[in-house]
């Protein structure tokens, strides 16, 4: 490549704006969009009605963000939908088909503990940057790569997977048969393998193997089937001989929820390498990418996932606790975790020689909503005046207590390299 990415971050005031973060960053061929609330940006407040008046203001939102950077609502790959209360997910999806009427990009859907200013409804974007963030257009007008397979379950309002550039996004996973369409019976082991298999059967109904999974979020309704999940998730990842050889395991966030769709206890959502990437993607930025997985012992090391996995143009970095040196919950309240998990954030991009600077997408994951301001101060703290996209819920409770838990997103301008 001539020209190192940069991160280019992006507001417009057709939408709301923050002081703490930016409505879009770009970086490489993706556009990571901030959560958007209900909130009105004429008069700041969140709109009048119910859900389906909130999920119409989120999506007016995502709209004038979108249109403000040159591109349109068939350019969102994925969209991950938050809700108070599962049961206003029909209201939401009558909404969601009159803003794409054909195209439906992968999609998310949960309910969690609670949404900031006590929302019913929250709404994030991945929008396509086909352009690219160098000075010099990287590909020209990429084309996005729709699929569903009749082997693993269809939603009328979700994409299995779409693929842009060099990645695979996948439609969160329930634990659904494919030929039913409908929760199959067992505890949450059997839900989380179920999930997997349809994330596999999505995989290869587009040619590619479990291994080029780079990052997975998982959704459990109680964080005590974390034992059964984990020794369910062992079983599918590494998943071929050569990642077993090196014990390659995704990037991954556990966010505990209050509710998922049929009310099922486990979801599971992946984003996958895509190595060949869309066309009309030059040949030699195309073919031989690989996986770069890095852990550092300056910061705490998982088991089940791998602290930040890079492919092509971005780090996936796994969700980060308070832990101190220790390997126990830090001392404190949330603006003390929240600086410790920034600080292993911090640790581990530095550690494959990144800056905070390089970051485009920050998850935040509260116990407690009432945590917000704490957070948000040591969060301010942090990043100065570099203002990532970020997304903030509660989730009433997180892994071993913690009150903040975080993940990110973060640019690799040199990309991945072929194989040697």
């Amino acid at each position: 490549m001539t020209d190192p990415n940069v991160v280019v971050a992006r507001n417009t005031e057709k939408a709301p704006v923050s002081d703490l973060y930016s409505q879009t960053v770009a970086f490489s061929h993706y556009n990571n969009l901030s959560a958007q609330l209900p909130i009105d940006p004429a008069t700041g407040t969140i709109v009048a009605g119910g859900a389906a008046e909130q999920a119409e203001q989120c999506l007016k939102n995502i709209q004038a963000i979108v249109e403000s950077i040159g591109h349109d609502m068939n350019d969102i790959i994925r969209l991950s939908v938050y809700l108070a209360d599962i049961m206003d997910l029909n209201a939401v999806e009558k909404v969601q088909a009159s803003f794409f009427p054909t195209y439906q990009p992968a999609r998310t859907v949960v309910a969690v503990d609670a949404l900031p200013q006590d929302a019913l409804v929250f709404i994030e974007a991945l929008v396509d940057n086909g352009e690219g963030t160098q000075s010099v257009p990287q590909a020209g007008d990429l084309v996005k790569l729709t699929n569903n397979t009749h082997a693993a379950p269809y939603d009328a309002l979700s994409t299995q997977t779409v693929a842009f550039s060099h990645y695979n996004n996948i439609t969160m996973q329930l634990p659904l048969c494919p030929k039913s369409g409908r929760p199959i019976l067992g505890d949450a082991a059997a839900q989380t393998a179920q999930c997997l298999k349809n994330v596999k059967a999505i995989l290869e109904s587009v040619d590619v193997p479990l291994d080029d999974v780079v990052k997975v979020t998982i959704f459990v309704k109680d964080l005590a089937d974390m034992e059964a999940v984990d020794e369910v998730y062992k079983a599918f990842f590494p998943d071929s001989g050569i990642a077993r050889a090196v014990n390659y395991l995704p990037a991954r966030t556990v966010v505990p929820v209050n509710d998922l769709p049929f009310h099922c206890d486990v979801a599971v959502e992946a984003v996958v390498s895509h190595g060949d990437g869309t066309p009309p993607q030059a040949i030699e930025d195309r073919h031989g990418l690989i996986i770069e997985a890095n852990n550092t012992d300056a910061a705490p090391k998982c088991p089940f996932s791998t602290q930040t996995v890079a492919f092509s143009h971005y780090n996936n970095i796994s969700a980060q606790l308070p832990f101190g040196a220790d390997g126990k919950l830090i001392a404190g309240g949330a603006a003390e975790q929240t600086a410790q998990c920034l600080a292993h954030v911090k640790t581990i991009i530095e550690s494959v020689d990144h800056v905070v600077e390089d970051i485009v997408k920050v998850n935040v994951f509260l116990a407690d909503m009432a945590d917000l301001d704490a957070m948000n101060g040591a969060y301010a703290a942090f990043f100065g005046d570099h203002k990532p996209a970020r997304k903030v819920v509660g989730c009433g409770k997180l892994p071993f207590g913690a009150r903040v838990m975080i993940d990110a997103i973060a640019g690799n301008w040199e990309g991945t390299p072929p194989v040697a």
